[in-house]
């Protein structure tokens, strides 16, 4: 498992350049950590550990951008079908390889050796089938006529099988020359039959593209479905020593795509961070091996009673080759991640055999002496043989996302195995980073040397010996410089809005005084909303700030009316990222206000930083409208006008209403029509049905809701 820990403060201080931020340790202790990285003769079991790889020599290039399909004879000899230029290359036991025969079709899709040792190569698209004796003569065996030919297979019976596509057809030609009436053996419903397979038994096994399925036709040539995948098509079978037949899966068809973008490239490794561990964080929920919604590829294994398990499936992983293992326990995969051959066996286990580097392990196979394996994207042929002697493992980069000095480098190994270290700036290492350190021997820990950095890499080199070299855990402590907090925003609230604390999550007292982040007991350590209230003339700010460095901060705030030349401090070390303030204590005009972060608990006063941001002009405004009567009230009939005006030397009038003889409030709108001015006229019509005296009180409101009011008199 990845492990993040945050170490001691060290009795021993690292350069004054570097902030006491907490130090991080990047653990690479997992499988899946250790996969990141590129391992050269370097093998990677279940667990995680590192041992020396079978050794793998590139022993011929065929010059050709993919090779498609091989075979071997009794002589150990293996031979290359490659495109796109149809050519077939023979490699013979020493590993000396030549043309052995130029088809005239652009791809060699499939090549198989026959029962007397002759060659039968197919070819793509509208391709052939050739028969190709020992001194590479070839002749036109079979023609389809259908666009592709995907997969041949020889039966016990001495029938070659032929596997078409675009119709899915199956053919079982017995002579030369047959025709495609005459051999048809199947007619499927499917698209392409992508693969096949033959046992000694006399049964042929079919996979599929577009459903996926795994078809068997037994000795009397009656289709049996074994296995619908939710893979759409099944790119390799292989039969085991016991029986089994593997079957790969892939998620995307190789049948839909042309040649030039079947040969993945290789997957392209992006940086690692390390964050703190958030035990509030709920862990992802582990899946189901059998859920194979995100699934790139599987492999299934079909014993012979017809029991279907699921061995191993990848989201990230393409499988390109099968091949079984001599021992009957699982098989070899060959794919498209970094040119990465895998070992799964039968319960499941996976472990990363080897990488070539290639894009594309795209064969598999035995010549009887050694493994072999082909490569596509530039198309080369490899042995796989004897134990490598010496062998290396760069890790993945870690991007400790600010510059960072790097302290000690530790690790658990076993024989001979040293660790180097460099470090740089730019994402990808280049020519611009520091040069590889000097071996490292000491498991216990060594103090790093590579020079301060965003980017940091560890190489380890292993070397066969007395005691085998092992590799299963590396561990480095950095910390990152310094950076000034940011204050992201700043929230003015509307005026008479007024900020409370929300009373505090109640903590054990022995969890603070043993210095344990509360957060590992499901305590949420982040600060408590406030709670909005009713203040009169109260000005609120609101405030986000974040720290890269995860430090604790805390915040001034200062003030200035907007014409003065100097901030004043109005309140400090706040702790809380929000501040109500009694705008009468302000004198009416337009004020600037300032957020100062600084990260001060978490560093020593020469080194702590801060960062600031200002809010946009903000209008304190304490003065309430002048509302005056104007002129004498006119009566006519049983109706009476009256006239006020509002004047507000601050900001502008919002709203007003009015009310008679002290009855319900009633908006009035100015004579104007919007109210949206310093000085606004209102025109009240009130009915004065009977004799006596009505009292007529107008209230204006200006925008940060001071009010003014006056009153007049109607007297009918």
């Amino acid at each position: 498992m990845k492990k993040y820990l945050l170490l001691p403060i060290f009795s021993v201080f690292f350069a004054m350049s570097v902030a006491a931020v907490e130090p991080m340790v990047w653990s690479v202790n997992s499988r899946a950590e250790v996969l990141r990285g590129d391992a050269r003769g370097i093998s990677i079991d279940d667990t995680g550990t590192m041992t020396l790889a079978p050794r793998l020599t590139e022993a011929f290039k065929t010059e050709q951008s993919y090779i498609w399909s091989s075979t071997a004879d009794a002589a150990g000899n293996v031979y290359l079908g490659t495109g796109g230029d149809g050519k077939i290359f023979k490699v013979d036991p020493s590993g000396k390889g030549s043309l052995f025969v130029d088809l005239a079709e652009l791809n060699v899709s499939s090549i198989v050796l026959g029962r007397a040792g002759e060659i039968f190569a197919a070819t793509s698209p509208d391709g052939k089938v050739y028969r190709i004796d020992a001194t590479g003569k070839a002749e036109i065996y079979f023609e389809p006529k259908e666009k592709y030919i995907w997969a041949l297979a020889v039966l016990a019976d001495g029938g070659l099988a032929v596997a078409t596509g675009d119709n899915g057809k199956i053919f079982k030609v017995k002579t030369p020359k047959a025709s495609p009436e005459t051999s048809l053996f199947f007619d499927t419903s499917e698209t392409h039959i992508i693969s096949l397979a033959a046992d000694k038994k006399g049964n042929l096994f079919a996979g599929t593209d577009s459903n996926g399925l795994v078809i068997e036709f037994g000795a009397d040539g009656k289709p049996f479905g074994l296995l619908d995948s939710p893979l759409r098509e099944i790119h390799g079978l292989a039969i085991g020593t016991d029986g089994s037949l593997y079957a790969l899966a892939i998620a995307e068809s190789v049948a839909a795509k042309p040649a030039e973008t079947t040969a993945a490239t290789a997957t392209e490794s992006k940086a690692v961070t390390v964050e703190k561990a958030n035990p509030l964080t709920p862990e992802t929920p582990a899946k189901s091996k059998y859920d194979l919604a995100a699934a790139k590829s599987a492999v299934y294994r079909i014993t012979a009673d017809g029991k279907t398990d699921l061995l191993w499936a990848s989201a990230n992983v393409v499988g390109f080759s099968i091949f079984p293992q001599s021992a009957g326990n699982g098989v070899l995969i060959g794919t498209s991640d970094k040119g990465r051959v895998y070992n799964v066996s039968n319960d499941g286990r996976e472990t990363l055999v080897l990488q070539t580097g290639a894009s594309q392990v795209s064969t598999l196979g035995s010549d009887g002496r050694s493994l072999y394996a082909t490569s596509s994207n530039q198309g080369s042929f490899y042995r796989i043989q004897g134990d490598a002697t010496e062998g290396s493992y760069e890790s993945a980069v870690l991007d400790t996302k600010a510059t960072s000095t790097f302290g000690r480098i530790w690790w658990r190994a076993s024989g001979s195995v040293s660790i180097q270290t460099r470090s740089g700036n730019t994402e990808k290492s280049d020519e611009t980073w520091s040069t590889w350190s000097d071996a490292m021997t000491d498991p216990k820990g060594v103090q790093v040397t590579s020079p301060k950095a965003r980017f940091f890499q560890w190489r380890a080199v292993f070397k066969a010996g007395a005691a085998a070299a092992s590799l299963s855990e590396v561990n480095l402590s950095f910390a990152a410089v310094n950076i000034a907090p940011e204050v992201l925003s700043i929230q003015v609230l509307p005026t008479n809005v007024g900020l409370a604390a929300n009373p505090p999550i109640q903590v054990d007292p022995n969890i603070e005084l043993s210095g344990m982040d509360s957060s590992t007991f499901g305590i949420p350590n982040a600060a408590v909303p406030p709670r909005r209230l009713f203040q009169r003339a109260a000005t609120s700010l609101q405030w986000t700030a974040e720290d890269r460095n995860g430090d604790k901060m805390v915040y001034d705030l200062y003030f200035k009316e907007i014409g003065d030349r100097d901030f004043k401090l109005l309140k400090a070390d706040l702790t809380d990222n929000f501040a109500a303030i009694d705008g009468q204590s302000l004198a009416d005009g337009r004020y600037l206000f300032k957020v100062v972060a600084r990260d001060n608990p978490s560093n020593p006063v020469k080194l702590a930083l801060a960062g600031e941001r200002l809010t946009e002009p903000v209008d304190i405004d304490n003065t309430a409208p002048i509302v005056t009567a104007v002129g004498t009230p006119s009566i006519s009939g049983d109706k009476a006008r009256v006239t006020f005006d509002a004047i507000d030397a601050a900001s502008y009038i919002k709203r007003a209403e009015y009310s008679v003889n002290g009855g319900e409030w009633v908006n009035v709108y100015p004579d104007d029509g919007i109210a949206d001015g310093p000085k606004e006229r209102f025109s009240i019509d009130i009915p004065v049905i009977a004799a006596g005296e009505y009292v007529v009180t107008l209230r204006a409101f200006d925008v940060n809701s001071n009010a003014g009011n006056a009153r007049i008199v109607v007297r009918k």
